[in-house]
C-alpha cells in the first residue's frame, strides 16, 4: 500500500514509522519534511494553503493528521477546516481515489457532559471553537466521499499524551497541581496507542465506520491521576482546590467500538502510560 499522510508532526511521525514496518509505502507532508526520518518520504508541504503538492497515483490511503499553531479559532479553522479542504481538492486535482480517508478528530466534538457517558452514537453538542471547528470538518469530509467508493472516518481522540508530552507530571512535579474539588472525567490516550489505532483503522481488512472514539480503558477522574502520579513521583499529594474550568468538558467516552474491531491497547490506562513516561522510555518526534 501507498500511505500518504497529510499532516507529519509526532502522531503522524509515529504512525508512519508504524505504516513502514508493516512493509507499505509512506509520503509525509509537512512543512519541514527534512526532520522527518528516512523511513518517511518527506514531501514540503503547507495544509492551510491552496495548491498543495501531486498526490501519489497509487495513494491507497491519507490519514490528515493537523495541528493548529495556536489555541484560537483562526488557527483551528485554517489547520482543520481549511488543511482538509487542500486535501481534497488536491486529491480531486489528480484523479486519485483513494480506499479510506482517515481524519485525526477529538472528543472536543462532544462538549460537557456533566460526566456522563459518551460514545459514537452520542450527538455531538461541541461547547468551544475548537469541537465545532472539529466537526464542520468532520462532516465536510464524510460529505466528500458520500455515494463514492472511498471509505471516510473520522477517529476522535482523547488528551494525547506520552514522550514529551507531560503536562501533568510537570504540574505534580512544579508543585503546582490541584485536584479539582468535585469529579472531573478525563479522557486520554498514548501517543503510541494513538498512532496503532490510526494504522489498524487504515488497513483492517473489513471497512472501517465513519467514526471511532480513540481512548483508552479509563476515563478516571483528575484528581485521581494526579494523586497516583504523586505517588510515582515520591511527592506529597497535590492540594484540593478550585482546578479552574474543565479542559475539554467532563465526560467519560467509550471506547468499545474501536476495541470491538480487534484493537488492543498497549497502555489501557494511564498507569501503564505514565510508568513507560516515567521510565524514560520512547521519544518525541521533532
Amino acid at each position: 500500500m501507498t500511505i500518504l499522510l497529510a499532516g507529519c508532526g509526532d502522531l503522524g511521525t509515529e504512525a508512519g514509522l508504524r505504516f513502514h514496518a508493516l512493509g507499505h509505502r509512506v509520503v509525509g507532508w509537512r512543512r519541514t519534511p527534512a526532520k522527518l526520518p528516512a523511513a518517511i518520504e518527506g514531501v514540503a508541504a503547507d495544509l492551510s494553503a491552496p495548491g498543495l503538492p501531486c498526490v501519489p497515483a497509487d495513494t491507497t490511503a491519507v490519514v490528515i493528521a493537523v495541528a493548529a499553531d495556536s489555541p484560537t479559532e483562526e488557527a483551528y479553522r485554517a489547520a482543520y477546516a481549511d488543511g482538509l479542504t487542500h486535501v481534497l481538492d488536491a486529491l480531486e486535482r489528480d484523479g486519485v481515489r483513494p480506499q479510506r480517508v482517515l481524519f485525526v478528530s477529538s472528543t472536543a466534538v462532544y462538549g460537557d457532559a456533566g460526566g456522563g457517558w459518551v460514545d459514537e452514537n452520542t450527538p455531538p453538542r461541541p461547547g468551544g471553537f475548537s469541537g465545532r471547528v472539529l466537526l464542520e470538518a468532520e462532516q465536510l469530509l464524510q460529505a466528500a466521499f458520500s455515494g463514492t467508493a472511498t471509505t471516510a472516518t473520522s477517529l476522535r481522540l482523547g488528551g494525547i499524551y506520552g514522550p514529551g508530552r507531560t503536562r501533568l507530571i510537570d504540574q505534580v512535579r512544579g508543585g503546582t497541581a490541584v485536584v479539582p474539588e468535585d469529579a472531573r472525567y478525563t479522557n486520554r490516550i498514548h501517543r503510541d496507542d494513538a498512532a496503532a489505532a490510526i494504522v489498524h483503522l487504515a488497513t483492517m481488512p473489513p471497512e472501517p465506520a465513519p467514526v471511532y472514539v480513540g481512548v483508552d480503558n479509563d476515563p478516571a477522574d483528575l484528581g485521581t491521576v494526579l494523586r497516583f502520579l504523586a505517588a510515582e513521583l515520591g511527592l506529597a499529594e497535590p492540594p484540593v482546590g478550585d482546578a479552574g474550568p474543565a479542559r475539554g468538558g467532563n465526560k467519560r467516552c467509550r471506547n468499545d467500538l474501536l476495541r470491538s474491531t480487534g484493537f488492543e491497547f498497549a497502555f489501557p490506562s494511564f498507569r501503564e502510560g505514565y510508568r513507560d513516561i516515567l521510565a524514560g522510555n520512547g521519544v518525541r518526534h521533532p
